[in-house]
């Protein structure tokens, strides 16, 4: 297949030079030897230096300025998305300890209010966080979370105002509206308060590789700096978090690191925080706990690949021949999370690829799964903070049906709607259609995969393609509902996701053979799972179009080297690329904390092996299809110099005249925009770069679309 596409051929004198970084070798050393590498000055840990930032500054003029054709589509496109979207909406309330809870949008604005009222006839809501507010006069705002002090009168809250993820937390005193003076900065999102509403919890990060490294108790009024700490973690492969028990009995220290976990317990009134280990660490032993009575309910994978969940006496719980099995281990069947109420447990599993829910009543009574709609779904337990209650939240969400919110009552079965997300305009599920189908990989294994089409469309190999990959660290990426995607399905497109190995799909075993000394098997995935949609006629073999971020950025790095000719264009954005630099360096963010799903390349067979795929390391001369990444340069998990280094190396070394576009926003992190609304835009100008290179004729007007609505979209990208 050809790999010149409508942004190449612009006119040759309108067309601008792509930046060239200088090359200034440098050696990077490790214990099994060295490597040179070119651009290492690109990175800045500080970032602020001026010939760094003129480069990434003139990366994302370039990428504008070669992206400029689309800017019509780009607008339209915003301008239908903005268009399906409710902007004023409200989450289903929740109740916790005499309130209802929610979060509410309105209409311009890119944050949400966190409101609640109190649980009593004709009571009158109050705003507890206007998000918009505080996000006024930053560039970026995330809130990190917020947690109510046992007497409900204070809100403890954090936010990120820079995308580092080096949370600030601020107490709010909800009677009488005002800030507290307590301002605690580089902390992990979450707190948890104890029973006398003065202390709480917290995780303190490093500040250099942003760890969780210690857990230290806040006295309202008195200075950060005087913060005892009540425990630190010295293996730098563990994380740290803290919880509430739903049962609010006790206070939670969790410890975990990629594939073993240890929680501490402490009771909640206990002024003196005496903690104790529940279930000492063990290697590949992972758990998670929950309080009710006088058990503790763990879900563990001890004897279980696949996870089970027992009971344990709270005193004495290490003592494993003492737990007695409530969902027993099942090879078929995994456990991914669960939720205790006092008359019943709900258990979220994976089973085929697809996630549902199981209920089970503490007497046996009861124990059956939630029915499903569609042939690929996801189903995922909902808010649940009260035990005392035979009502279970859960959402539903499809490739063709809106999120949805439902109440199960426990007792008679009934099942009620509570909210279905609003699409705007003329969507109708029943003009699409979705699959869930297997696709042979070279090594014997079936590869899962979701599909989504509009109906009536022919499958007879014309349409373009896009699909989506990830593949790391367990996380399973379920086929949810998404209003966006729409402008794909509507001009013609597939949509797919490609469940490849590394997720944790298909239990813990396709987790354990995507990681490691497996890696590879990911990427064998994602080309088996292109080559049999294109041979089954659910895609063009020249409009494939890869798409992956972060992790599954890494993905299209390497499908970029081994694979170039099968995609008419990739899409990585904030791609892990640099993979062993970045591991052999203890300092920058996450590195110790992943040394178990990557491995450690300090050791010569975890080094060899990662060098084999890492894509910097491999970026060859030869063709390479159009390409966009993008990058944050506040980014925290994947640092902004790897896509900026990884694409400098493939301009200096990739054949023809290539289209490379990197998009570097200096206000970002690893999410990207953090507004609702902005957020769309970045949508729409990828969706606007792979629309011009599938020299989509109907890249304007929508298919099988009211003419009035296509007529008026035209009308905009004119």
């Amino acid at each position: 297949m050809s790999i010149s596409k409508p942004l190449d051929d612009i006119p040759e004198r309108s067309v601008p030079s792509p930046p060239v970084a200088a090359v200034h070798m440098c050696v990077v050393a490790g214990p099994q030897g060295a490597r040179e590498d070119p651009y290492y000055w690109l990175r800045d840990d500080t970032r602020s230096d001026p010939r760094v930032l003129a480069h990434l500054e003139a990366e994302t003029a370039y990428a504008q300025s070669m992206l400029a054709p689309c800017q019509p589509l780009m607008d339209a496109l915003y301008q239908e998305m903005i268009g399906r979207m409710q902007q004023d909406d409200t989450s289903v309330p929740v109740r916790y300890r005499g309130f209802w809870y929610s979060q509410r949008l309105v209409t311009g604005g890119e944050y949400p209010l966190i409101v609640r009222r109190p649980d009593l006839p004709d009571a009158v809501e109050s705003v507890l966080l206007d998000c918009n507010l505080l996000a006024q006069a930053h560039a970026f705002f995330q809130l990190g979370g917020y947690d109510v002090s046992p007497d409900g009168r204070l809100l403890a809250y954090t936010q990120d105002v820079v995308g580092r993820r080096q949370f600030s937390m601020h107490i709010k005193d909800l009677v009488t509206g005002e800030l507290l003076p307590d301002a605690i900065e580089n902390v992990e999102p979450g707190c948890a308060w104890t029973d006398d509403n003065r202390r709480f919890l917290y995780v303190e990060k490093d500040p250099v590789t942003l760890r969780g490294r210690c857990v230290r108790a806040h006295l309202l009024g008195t200075p950060q700096s005087a913060d005892p700490i009540v425990y630190e973690e010295l293996d730098a492969s563990f994380d740290l978090t803290v919880e509430r028990s739903k049962s609010e009995v006790y206070l939670f220290i969790g410890a975990e690191s990629t594939s073993c976990s240890e929680w501490r317990y402490a009771r909640s009134d206990d002024t003196l925080l005496r903690f104790e280990v529940i279930v000492p660490r063990i290697a590949d032993h992972e758990y998670e706990v929950e309080h009710l009575g006088q058990r503790f309910v763990i879900r563990t994978n001890l004897d279980a690949q696949n996870f089970r969940i027992v009971e344990a006496p709270v005193h004495g719980a290490g003592d494993t021949s003492r737990w007695r099995d409530l969902v027993a281990h099942d090879p078929r069947v995994f456990i991914h999370d669960y939720d205790v109420f006092r008359n019943f447990l709900a258990v979220g599993e994976r089973s085929d690829g697809l996630r549902r829910i199981r209920v089970q009543t503490w007497n046996g009574s009861v124990s059956d799964h939630l029915a499903a709609d569609d042939p690929a779904y996801v189903m995922w337990l909902g808010t649940n903070l009260e035990l005392d209650t035979d009502r279970l939240r859960y959402v539903y969400s499809s490739l063709t049906t809106p999120t949805t919110v439902y109440e199960l009552d426990v007792s008679s079965r009934e099942r009620t709607l509570l909210k279905r997300d609003a699409v705007l305009g003329d969507f109708a599920p029943t003009n699409y259609a979705s699959e869930f189908i297997w696709v042979p990989a070279r090594d014997g294994e079936r590869i899962p995969v979701s599909l989504v089409y509009r109906k009536g469309m022919p499958l007879d190999g014309s349409a373009p393609l896009y699909l989506y990959g990830y593949g790391a660290y367990g996380l399973s990426m379920d086929p949810v509902f998404d209003a966006s995607r729409l402008s794909l399905l509507d001009r013609g497109f597939v949509y797919a996701i490609a469940h490849v190995r590394g997720g944790q799909e298909l239990g813990r075993r396709w987790y354990e053979a995507g990681r490691l000394q497996h890696k590879w098997n990911t990427f064998h995935d994602f080309i088996d799972v292109t080559d049999g949609l294109v041979e089954h006629g659910y895609g063009a073999h020249d409009k494939v179009f890869a798409v992956g971020g972060s992790a599954g950025g890494l993905l299209i790095g390497v499908l970029a080297n081994v694979a170039a000719h099968r995609y008419a264009g990739l899409i990585a954005h904030v791609p892990f690329v640099d993979v062993v630099t970045t591991m052999l360096d203890k300092s920058i963010p996450l590195t110790t904390l992943e040394y178990e799903e990557w491995g450690n390349p300090n050791e010569r067979t975890s080094y060899e092996y990662m060098l084999s795929y890492s894509p910097y390391d491999n970026v060859r001369a030869q063709q390479y299809p159009p390409m966009l990444v993008t990058t944050g340069l506040w980014d925290s998990q994947v640092q902004y110099f790897e896509p900026v280094k990884w694409v400098a190396r493939l301009r200096a070394q990739a054949v023809g005249k290539p289209l490379f576009l990197l998009h570097v926003d200096l206000t970002t992190g690893h999410g990207g925009k953090s507004g609702r609304f902005a957020h769309l835009y970045e949508v729409a100008r990828e969706y606007a770069f792979i629309l011009h290179q599938a020299n989509d004729s109907n890249a304007i007007t929508l298919r099988d679309s009211s003419p009035e609505r296509a007529a008026a979209i035209a009308g905009e990208s004119t």
